[in-house]
């Protein structure tokens, strides 16, 4: 509810160009000392799917080796960060938008009236901290253009004939080890790594360069700043709107630095985040969200792949698992997998030929770039159309199903689920191994869902449930795991015959 409440007062916020227009002139980028070679330490927040903050923040320790604090407002976590690994924070998955923190108050104390609060909102816009934000800003905007010229206007990157061979010869001389046979399985198994260390190499080497960038601009005429100012506001004790907020906000801004208001052409949003007592000033890393990173064919009822990627850092694939998704969609979910983690196997399935054909799209189109960018060939992935109840899988083969089941709304509907979704658990209770097997499961439709658990006590027991937001809906992300009872020996045989399902319905859901 919180988190609903915060969106659609980010969405209200959004246009605070209103104020931001009575400034007038338009500016020139801030005199803050371009391409310093001196690192520094900031504070990068992150938006993350709501529920898995834990995830996002194992994976910041993880990957960049930093704590991580979890904000007080759901779906945001923060972290401290030098600027010589700030290429660091695009490789994280878990993550939707990014930006550096211009100031932070814990505890602001907000007048009673609106005019005082809008009015100190203004002034506060003058005594923030700006430069070490404006420099991150200034210095990942180096690192995306140094990325988008290496790749190309097309993700591939469109060489010259010289330059081409070079490339060509210097990749083969990197990737020979790669190809030894003795080496060959070591190499499938790591491909992910391999690909994630490439990535780190060419963002680094992107952002060594980034002083050449900042010269450049130095060197040419200034560069008139288009901006606009976001507003997310949560709580219900404020005397103002969101829209009120960043119109007032973003025409001190204005003022400060002489920007030019623009709402969708800008060079930088900066964002007033206000959680209850909590004030949050920054300036975005991202254009755009990264959750839209893999999907280009979307349908209905599309995850996002930040937090298909929450539920598969929940089951925790290992190497050789078998991984089943019997209710695909498009695809987000087992693409996912097999770009971060490939050394398990995915199969990807549903019911409507319509989503099948969509996920052959997604799958072609992360092949076509990597064929593009010199990536690793090839996805452990494969799709079939099928009738998830009548799966035609071994018996106790499979290691892992996740899966995003048919929330009653926009696919499917709640009374068909009541059928469904005792007969669907049971299929992938036949399927899954007994003892060892792991389902994560998503669904709205909590009533129908924890009725079809509790009828399948012999065959899953749950474990945990993670609540999230999807689309505005309160969802769950239920972890079960298969216990070591024998497959038609169990007390809900008596409830469910050998694959009866007469519920066949376009369950298109990822």
């Amino acid at each position: 509810e919180e988190e609903g409440d915060a969106g659609g007062c980010g969405a209200d916020g959004a246009d605070g160009a209103d104020g931001a227009d009575a400034g007038g002139t338009a500016g020139v980028e801030p005199s803050i000392p371009p391409g310093s070679l001196a690192t520094f330490t900031v504070t990068v927040g992150a938006t993350v799917p709501t529920g898995f903050e834990h995830t996002a923040a194992e994976e910041v320790k993880e990957k960049i080796g930093v704590d991580v604090r979890i904000g007080k407002d759901r779906g945001r976590i923060y972290f401290d960060i030098s600027t010589d690994k700030l290429f660091q924070v695009h490789l994280l998955r878990s993550v939707d938008n990014l930006f550096v923190v211009v100031d932070a108050y814990q505890h602001y104390q907000f007048k009673e009236s609106k005019e005082e609060t809008l009015a100190e909102l203004m002034q506060l816009a003058a005594k923030l901290p700006w430069a070490n934000a404006l420099e991150v800003w200034r210095l990942n905007n180096s690192l995306k253009k140094r990325r988008g010229r290496r790749r190309g206007p097309n993700g591939g990157a469109k060489r010259g004939k010289a330059k081409s061979a070079a490339n060509r010869a210097e990749i083969a001389e990197e990737r020979e080890p790669e190809q030894q046979p003795a080496e060959t399985q070591a190499a499938g198994e790591g491909r992910a790594r391999d690909e994630s260390v490439a990535e780190t190499e060419a963002v680094a080497e992107a952002m060594e360069s980034s002083s050449l960038s900042s010269e450049e601009v130095e060197a040419s005429e200034p560069k008139l700043i288009k901006f606009r100012v976001t507003c997310n506001r949560a709580g219900d004790k404020h005397s103002f709107s969101s829209n009120e907020a960043a119109r007032d906000f973003g025409g001190a801004v204005q003022d400060f630095f002489q920007w030019k208001a623009d709402m969708t052409k800008f060079d930088i949003e900066v964002l007033l985040n206000i959680h209850n007592e909590e004030v949050v000033v920054g300036v975005a890393l991202t254009e755009e969200s990264l959750h839209r990173r893999n999907i280009t064919h979307f349908g209905p009822t599309t995850l996002r792949s930040t937090l298909c990627y929450g539920m598969l850092r929940l089951c925790n694939p290992q190497p050789s698992d078998v991984i089943l998704d019997p209710m695909c969609g498009t695809g987000a979910l087992p693409l996912e997998g097999a770009i971060e983690f490939n050394s398990a196997f995915y199969v990807a399935g549903d019911n409507n030929d319509m989503a099948i054909n969509r996920t052959v799209h997604n799958v072609g189109h992360i092949l076509k770039k990597r064929e593009e960018g010199d990536g690793a060939p090839g996805l452990p992935i494969d799709s079939v159309q099928w009738d998830v109840c009548r799966l035609p899988v071994r018996t106790s083969s499979v290691d892992i199903i996740v899966t995003d089941m048919p929330f009653g709304k926009r696919m499917g509907s709640r009374k068909k689920n009541w059928d469904l979704y005792p007969s669907c658990l049971r299929e992938m209770a036949r399927v899954c191994r007994p003892g060892s097997g792991t389902a994560v499961l998503l669904t709205q439709d909590k009533k129908c869902f924890s009725k079809a658990v509790s009828r399948m006590g012999g065959l899953w027991r749950k474990q945990h449930t993670v609540w999230v937001n999807v689309g505005g809906l309160h969802a769950g992300v239920y972890l079960l795991r298969r216990t070591a009872g024998t497959f038609g020996e169990t007390p809900e045989d008596i409830y469910e015959a050998p694959g009866n399902c007469h519920v066949k319905e376009e369950t298109e859901l990822s």
